[in-house]
């Protein structure tokens, strides 16, 4: 999933890794700085998504940082498994290009393998709409 924004790349970077900041652009999502500074390789970080009876933690450790163009974390909770990866790139004439990819492993075998037929269409948007958010939310002060 990629979006363009107007920020710089710098700028898009502080934004993303800010990561009690996370709900103001990440759907339905908080996130926390669990262990390190959360701005380095070695740092554990976890999110909650969700609404209540309906959420879940996902607990992820910091494996690749490269300011500002990438950011790597390893899911390492009951649900979410797998490496997920934002990268930052500068636009010629300035601005940014975002690309969030995600390597998950859908967990609960074929049930799991099934649900996702329909919720990853429905995450796509909210993935869309995130990425939006976050680069509106770059340009402001």
């Amino acid at each position: 999933m990629a979006v363009d924004a107007q920020a710089s790349p710098d700028r898009v970077f502080a934004v993303l890794t800010d990561w009690p900041r996370h709900h103001e652009w990440m759907v339905l999502t908080r996130a926390w700085v669990v262990a390190g500074d959360g701005r380095s390789r070695g740092s554990r970080l976890a999110a909650a998504t969700g609404i209540g009876p309906l959420s879940f933690v996902d607990t992820m450790d910091v494996i690749g940082w490269r300011p500002p163009h990438e950011v790597e974390v390893r899911h390492t909770g009951r649900i979410v498994r797998g490496v997920g990866r934002f990268h930052v790139l500068p636009r010629p004439g300035g601005g940014s290009r975002i690309v969030w990819e995600e390597e998950l492993d859908v967990p609960f075998g074929l049930v799991g393998r099934l649900a996702w037929r329909v919720a990853g269409p429905v995450s796509a948007v909210f993935l869309r709409l995130s990425l939006r958010r976050l680069a509106a939310l770059a340009l402001r002060p």
